[in-house]
Parts: C-alpha cells; sequence; structure tokens
C-alpha cells in the first residue's frame, strides 16, 4: 500500500499547519477524524450534507474524481470555491494533496 501526505492548512489564524500520512483508498474526513481534527460530518460522511466542504490547494488530480451527487452538495456548501470537494469523498488515489479546511466555528457553535 502506498502512503502519501496530506497537508491540512486552516482559515483560523490560531491553528499550525499540520502534514498527516494518507493511504491511497483513504479520505481526508477520516484521516481528520482520526487524528483529532474538527471537521463537521453531518450526514456520517456518506455525502449526504455539505458540511465537511475542504478546499483542494495541489493534487487534484490524485484524488478520485468528483461525482455529480458531491457537485451539488458543494452548491450548497459556505463560500464555496472552483478547488471546493467534500472532504469525505476526497479518497486519494496517488500522489500527496495539500487542503484547507474553512473555519468551522459557525459550525461548532462558538
Amino acid at each position: 500500500m502506498s502512503i502519501y501526505k496530506l497537508k491540512i492548512n486552516f482559515e483560523e489564524a490560531d491553528k499550525a499547519t499540520i502534514e498527516l500520512p494518507i493511504a491511497a483508498g483513504e479520505d481526508v474526513l477520516d484521516i481528520c477524524l482520526d487524528n483529532g481534527i474538527e471537521l463537521q460530518h453531518n450526514c456520517g460522511g456518506v455525502c449526504g450534507c455539505s458540511t465537511c466542504h475542504i478546499y483542494i490547494n495541489k493534487g487534484m488530480d490524485n484524488l478520485q474524481e468528483i461525482s455529480d451527487k458531491e457537485e451539488d452538495f458543494i452548491d450548497r456548501a459556505v463560500r464555496p470555491k472552483i478547488s471546493s470537494r467534500l472532504a469525505c469523498q476526497c479518497v486519494v488515489l496517488d500522489g500527496d494533496i495539500e487542503v484547507t479546511i474553512p473555519d468551522q466555528s459557525e459550525f461548532l457553535g462558538h
């Protein structure tokens, strides 16, 4: 099994960039949750909402292709961009990726 690098940036100024290993076939949401990174996932990570919305900075070609269903949910996300994906659908195929997690405070009720 191939192991790649997942670099995670945060919109919140008080959170430092981190790098984690991610294996081919794993998704960004699971890696975040397994490492104590708060990333909303109201539907449980089954592409049924838009709360695990992230931005892909580098490595979009290293991810599983976006589905029509995922595109529909991204349209409902907060501040979507051309680089938006849902973390639960970002399955690594081959290579390193770099993402930015949007500010989660509006979901967490801080």
